[in-house]
């Protein structure tokens, strides 16, 4: 893979904040918040780097995060707080890629560290009200901005999503469940409404399961029971696969974990997947997938 097609004019581009970045000519360097980085790669970008989150630890990258990426391509920085301002200057990059939920600020790297460092930092919005769709093609116009060359990954995704479309309205209209395992303790359920991806199922004619009231903008932190008590019903379970969450395994002999799981299709969710069609495609067909599944054992 190369670093996109060589470029005889500049690039400019305003990400979602209003900051224009733009360089000459040439290849453009990038380093990327690792899911963006996922992204751009997909488009047949290559970073020169990639850093994770405040949640991200150690060495290497989360591979939940990674999509296709080819960690042995891509040095990895560590989690964004541990980016030092010397090691961003040393690589060179003409720009640094973040996303942002507020709309105003990078999500993994604090602007200062790229600021100090002389790097202009472009962030794109996947979080709020915008839709999965509108995600996608910021981040595709960002890719050919930078050099890509757009494939048939959005075909795909097309295909996907009526594949999708035609369970749902089919056999599979079991209840779908996207949760976070925080211990034997606690759970972290989404609200779907909140979550992009989430609200593109819901469109496409997925039931989606509603945790019920309580704080929590973007989950409901509760107990094992009453998560049980909310969502007991859902037939297809997306847990959290990230480093972060607690591991299904870490769960036996929780019995209202038995309970849901016994009956229910688990299938691991990444709520960061790479902001491209290809990556979100494979999540359509793995719904899809289950809900098949669901519906013919219900039969």
């Amino acid at each position: 893979m190369t670093n996109g097609s060589a470029r005889q004019a500049g690039w400019e581009f305003t990400d979602d904040r209003g900051s224009t970045a733009s360089g000459a000519g040439g290849t453009p360097r990038v380093v990327a918040y690792v899911r963006a980085g996922a992204a751009l790669w997909e488009h047949g970008l290559r970073p020169v780097a990639v850093y994770g989150s405040g949640h991200d630890s150690g060495a290497e990258a989360d591979p939940a995060k990674l999509g296709g990426l080819d960690p042995a391509q891509v040095a990895y920085l560590g989690g964004g707080a541990d980016v030092a301002e010397e090691a961003l200057r040393a690589l060179d990059p003409d720009v640094v890629v973040d996303v942002t939920y507020d709309g105003k600020a990078p999500y993994a790297l604090a602007e200062s560290v790229a600021e100090a460092a002389g790097v202009p930092v472009l962030a794109l919005g996947v979080g709020g009200e915008a839709s999965l769709r509108t995600i996608l093609g910021r981040f595709a116009a960002l890719a050919v901005a930078l050099g890509a060359q757009i494939g048939s990954a959005g075909a795909e995704l097309a295909a996907a999503e009526e594949e999708l479309r035609l369970v749902a309205v089919g056999g599979g209209t079991a209840q779908v469940v996207a949760l976070s395992p925080a211990g034997p303790e606690q759970v972290h359920l989404a609200r779907p409404s909140t979550w992009p991806e989430l609200r593109h199922l819901a469109d496409l004619g997925v039931r989606m399961a509603d945790p019920g009231p309580g704080p929590g903008v973007n989950w409901r932190t509760t107990d094992w029971d009453q998560a049980l008590a909310a969502v007991g019903g859902a037939g297809v379970v997306l847990a959290d696969t990230r480093a972060n969450a607690v591991p299904l395994s870490a769960l036996a002999g929780v019995p209202a974990w038995e309970r849901l799981s016994l009956t229910a299709q688990v299938l691991p969710w990444n709520p960061e997947l790479p902001p491209a069609p290809g990556a979100y495609a494979g999540f359509l067909r793995a719904v899809a997938g289950a809900l098949r599944a669901q519906g013919a054992r219900a039969r």
